[in-house]
């Protein structure tokens, strides 16, 4: 399987910014240059990049159909992005507005059924399975909705295996825990699921720091690890995470 690096940028009132473990009051801002620093992607040799609308996360309602275009008219990346997708419409607008891949989160762990039509419908290589998970004092990965603030029903294995099972080529997996701490991905979970989930493209998601972990990710047999705090404050460089 071939290992896709996705440089990433999350978008919050039109400005690039960085979340810890998703709290929207623990806000770094890096500025309002989101064109530009697509286009660094592309310069560095990127072919995908990463594309996240925080505000529509939070209040639903995908806000960035303008940026997405502008971005893959000038730079010619291939976007996977997401954020408050909640029905087949905000699916079809965004790749209508000019994405590769949709990335569907809470819905997905929601209402299963939908998103395993959503597949059939679109085809599985336009969608984006985003399971968030924490992993219980049992051991047990789980699946925290609301923002995080409940637990599905459904563990991570079950719902993932059923994706996998419904044509699901692409899964999009944070731990929480480390979603933007810079402390590493979790590789034993990784490794989990790449072994559970034969012929999926796992991407790594959450606390990559530096090239060491991107090596870590692709050993583990992920199809891909998203970039995106490391990138922003320097302490990875684009080319070099290419070059692995």
């Amino acid at each position: 399987m071939s290992f896709t690096v996705y440089p990433a940028l999350d978008i919050r009132n039109g400005a690039v910014v960085r979340l810890v473990q998703g709290d929207y009051n623990q806000q770094t801002t890096y500025g309002d240059d989101v064109l530009p620093r697509a286009q660094a992607f592309a310069d560095a040799g990127a072919t995908w990049m990463h594309l996240v609308d925080l505000d529509a996360a939070k209040a639903g309602g995908y806000t960035l159909s303008q940026t997405l275009g502008a971005i893959n008219q000038q730079t010619g990346l291939k976007i996977q992005t997401g954020g408050g997708v909640r029905c087949r419409e905000d699916v079809a607008a965004i790749l209508a507005a000019g994405a590769a891949r949709v990335v569907v989160g809470s819905v997905a762990v929601r209402d299963p059924d939908t998103v395993i039509g959503w597949l059939e419908e679109f085809g599985p290589e336009r969608l984006t399975i985003a399971l968030d998970t924490r992993q219980g004092a049992d051991g047990v990965w789980r699946l925290p909705v609301h923002g995080w603030t409940e637990t599905a029903d459904v563990t991570l294995d079950e719902l993932a295996r059923r994706y996998a099972a419904a044509g699901m080529r692409h899964l999009l997996c944070t731990d929480i825990s480390r979603d933007g701490m810079l402390s590493g991905p979790n590789i034993e979970l990784y490794q989990h699921l790449v072994a559970l989930l034969p012929g999926v493209a796992v991407q790594a998601s959450g606390g990559v720091r530096d090239l060491a972990d991107v090596a870590a990710a692709k050993a583990a047999g992920c199809g891909g690890a998203v970039l995106g705090k490391a990138l922003l404050e320097g302490r990875l460089q684009l080319t070099e995470a290419l070059a692995c």
